[in-house]
């Protein structure tokens, strides 16, 4: 008799993501809401998208669900996230995946259109420091299109309230906490499924090997708030990069999302 090891539950393996990523951000539907919107009011309901730093491909299943029209290319340099998002779009010709490393100033050579409407992403560019993540939006104003929008929801403090931050934090690790007795499933633990799982292992070794093991080491989802940039410096990073426009959106007590909106200068014609 030949084992066989049963085909993965995709979705599954994806609604388990979300989960653990709320866990730690329980407004995260309503920055993804935010940013649709954003889509919606400035580029129209059918656009091009490019999901950076894509993960499991939470940004494209909702933009694919409010938008049908739309089609996404998913960027991720993560084997086993990949694994997860190319194995539940595997059947939706709207959608193309491309792994490709955001600090190599070569990346944009990978993707498959020149340009993008929207170039979007949520809780993973706070990875790259000041200097890296400069450059990347340098490279995105070549990315996305005239009159096109950059949308980035992650961990961004605000300038001089450290009571404020002080108090949030404490509130939050106490609400993480309850979840956690109530078995919510936090970042490493997430991992350790993906291990121990037959056909994700695999990807989740090689993941490993790129970035190392969360069980090894501090937990990387929450990061050091001390490291990331404000807001103010996102919004205005953008618009030395080239975005004609740039601000926050939306905030929470602990993060923000900024949109630049990528627009040629116009000329007065002469009478």
């Amino acid at each position: 008799m030949v084992d066989t090891v049963a085909a993965p539950d995709w979705r599954a393996w994806q609604k388990s993501w979300d989960r653990q990523q709320e866990w730690y951000m329980p407004d995260r539907e309503e920055r993804f809401r935010v940013m649709l919107d954003a889509v919606e009011a400035l580029v129209g309901p059918e656009p091009t998208i490019l999901d950076l730093a894509c993960g499991t491909g939470s940004i494209t299943d909702r933009v694919l669900r409010r938008f049908p029209r739309a089609t996404s290319t998913g960027v991720d340099l993560d084997p086993a996230l990949l694994t997860i998002a190319r194995g539940h779009f595997a059947a939706d010709d709207r959608v193309r995946f491309v792994s490709a490393d955001l600090r190599d100033p070569r990346w944009t050579e990978k993707l498959p259109h020149r340009s993008y409407d929207a170039v979007l992403t949520a809780t993973a560019l706070h990875w790259l420091d000041g200097d890296a993540l400069r450059a990347l939006y340098g490279r995105l104003a070549g990315v996305v299109r005239d009159g096109g929008v950059f949308l980035n929801a992650d961990h961004m403090p605000w300038e001089g309230t450290p009571r404020i931050d002080a108090a949030v934090r404490a509130f939050e690790h106490a609400r993480q906490e309850r979840a956690r007795a109530e078995g919510a499933q936090d970042w490493v633990a997430w991992w350790q499924a993906a291990a121990a799982d037959p056909v994700l292992g695999a990807p989740t070794a090689e993941r490993f090997a790129i970035f190392g093991n969360p069980a090894d080491g501090p937990d990387h989802a929450s990061g050091v708030a001390e490291e990331f940039q404000s807001v103010t410096w996102h919004a205005a990073t953008l618009r030395e990069a080239g975005f004609a426009e740039a601000r926050p959106v939306w905030c929470s007590p602990s993060d923000a999302m900024v949109l630049g909106l990528k627009q040629a200068p116009t000329h007065g014609v002469r009478g």
